[in-house]
């Protein structure tokens, strides 16, 4: 499962290889997630809105519309999925 990545000190680490980091709510969260969720359709969809609600001009960085416990959960549903190397198809 993605976690929040800080050093000892506070101090944000550097993101492992296959992973990509995104900011999640109105506190700006990170979290690191692995790559292959970028293939998700569920995901695709929300970097879709993130897209249209904040353009792409948005300090380098990946900003998701959403609250962290929306965002904790869509993580744990493309963890299962994963896992179990299942396709879950948006409604």
């Amino acid at each position: 499962m993605p976690k929040k990545r800080e050093d000892d000190e506070g101090r944000r680490s550097r993101t492992p290889k296959g992973h990509f980091v995104v900011y999640v709510g109105s506190e700006m969260k990170r979290f690191v997630v692995p790559t292959s969720y970028l293939k998700n359709p569920l995901f695709q969809n929300l970097l879709d809105k993130a897209a249209e609600e904040y353009g792409f001009d948005n300090r380098n960085i990946i900003l998701l519309p959403c609250d962290e416990s929306t965002f904790s959960r869509l993580i744990a549903i493309l963890a299962r999925s994963r896992s179990f190397n299942t396709r879950i198809i948006p409604n």
